[in-house]
């Protein structure tokens, strides 16, 4: 057959050429591919060599530690981070296994580690390994490395050192800390500031019972050395007639008549001091126990009686109060609360010859609640917004610290209430402050006095409304 097709080319050269055109051009279409193939090749080659140099490139650059282990805990992969903690050369980590590396104290924990990764990854799980300089604690993430098959096929684990982070947190805490004491004090500062502007008015609330029971004391003196005066007659043996001359001439019935009043007296007006040091130690006290019932009309009109007698001008004073609200909270801080919205209102109407006060006070079934209306000039519109910003003040340099409302609506709402300034149509401007008549639960934010927290909260309350 095959002399048959020898002997058809030979006797037909044209059936000879068209076989060998065909298979050259076979061989250059499989040249062709070949050098298709061969640019596929070199272009994957390049780009494998580019995503490898990228991961190498990430993975030096990792500030925390990179560990790939199989799934039996050897080491088949790791950056130069964990070298750099280790200081041990990766070549001679990889192959070993894991948990060499570990703290005793903490095997049994990676133990349990290996086991939890094949259901979930493992969060901030803290272990030490072995380090240049002894055990270093880490924060470590793992989660399973799987095949094409989604089997577990090993762990990938990043670490942080947790000195950094505690560090940082320390750091934080006493930043904190700093933080919470200068407002603390700050707050104290402005007690003691509105606490100063009182003691004027304090120092003549206590001379009045004590003058009154100092006179009462020399007249029970002088009452005093008359009864001994008579009781040594008597001892010695005088006649009636005697003791009855004395008697009259001493007048020792009037004085005996005078006895109880006196002493009634000079009882009511240590009874008047020990009140005025109360309501005193009460609104200088820092106010850390836990919120108890208090008389909150008598805050309210002690606040008042301060202020005006501080004031040294004439203030007319519209009262609508009930005989007694009991309210739930600190009262220290609340009569601090009432004393700055007075002394703001009686401050606003010191260029005024007709100062008005009002003040009136309730409750409904879930809250107490107070209102003060002064007759001064008002607020400006673009100062509403700002009355409760730390520091801000409309009164002159030197008269204001612009931290009393800022502090007062911080404490109010402490206590889970309301506190609200505005302008009145008919004039003058109007306080509110309204106070829960229960409990509330603690708040999530920081705390009594938080300025910072109180000023955001309104502000959040403004833009909504």
């Amino acid at each position: 057959m095959a002399d048959k097709k020898s002997h058809d080319f030979v006797e037909n050269p044209e059936l000879a050429d068209e076989a060998w055109v065909s298979v050259i051009q076979k061989m250059d279409e499989t040249y062709a591919d070949l050098v298709h193939y061969q640019v596929e090749i070199e272009q994957k080659n390049l780009e494998l060599e580019q995503t490898q140099g990228f991961l190498d490139s990430v993975q030096s650059a990792m500030s925390d530690v990179l560990i790939v282990c199989d799934k039996q805990g050897v080491i088949q992969q790791l950056n130069s981070a964990f070298e750099q903690l280790t200081g041990v050369a990766a070549e001679e980590l990889i192959g070993k296994d894991f948990i060499e590396l570990v703290a005793p104290a903490y095997q049994n924990k990676f133990t349990d580690i290996e086991n939890q990764l094949r259901v979930q990854p493992v969060r901030d799980c803290e272990v030490e390994l072995a380090g240049r300089k002894g055990w270093v604690p880490l924060a470590m993430n793992c989660s399973p490395r799987r095949d094409k098959r989604g089997r577990m096929a090993g762990m990938v684990m990043i670490g942080r050192p947790l000195g950094e982070l505690q560090k940082a947190y320390k750091e934080l805490n006493q930043a904190h800390a700093e933080l919470k004491l200068a407002q603390e004090r700050l707050v104290q500062s402005e007690k003691m500031a509105s606490l100063g502007r009182l003691v004027a008015g304090v120092a003549h609330e206590l001379n009045n019972p004590i003058s009154f029971v100092y006179g009462n004391m020399h007249a029970l003196r002088r009452y005093t050395d008359k009864l001994y005066t008579y009781f040594n007659a008597v001892s010695e043996n005088r006649s009636r007639a005697e003791l009855r001359e004395l008697r009259e001439s001493l007048r020792l019935d009037k004085a005996i008549r005078d006895l109880n009043s006196l002493v009634e007296g000079t009882m009511e007006g240590a009874d008047r001091v020990r009140d005025i040091v109360h309501d005193l130690r009460q609104f200088s006290s820092c106010q850390e126990a836990e919120k108890t019932r208090f008389d909150f009309i008598h805050v309210i009109k002690t606040a008042l009686h301060w202020i005006i007698k501080e004031s040294h001008r004439p203030v007319e004073v519209e009262l609508n109060l009930p005989d007694k609200i009991q309210a739930l909270g600190h009262a220290g801080q609340i009569h601090q609360v009432i004393v700055n919205l007075i002394q703001n209102a009686v401050d606003a109407m010191k260029h005024q010859s007709d100062a008005h006060l009002a003040l009136s006070a309730g409750e409904s079934d879930t809250l107490v609640w107070f209102t003060l209306r002064d007759s001064g000039p008002g607020l400006a519109e673009e100062h509403l917004s700002r009355v409760f910003d730390p520091f801000f003040t409309t009164k002159p340099v030197g008269e204001g610290t612009g931290l009393g409302l800022s502090i007062s609506y911080g404490i109010v709402l402490e206590h889970g209430g309301k506190l609200l300034i505005s302008n009145c149509n008919e004039g003058g401007a109007i306080a509110r402050l309204e106070l829960p008549k229960e409990a509330l639960p603690d708040p999530s934010v920081s705390t009594a006095t938080s300025v910072e927290t109180a000023v955001e909260a309104d502000n959040q309350e403004r833009n909504h409304g």
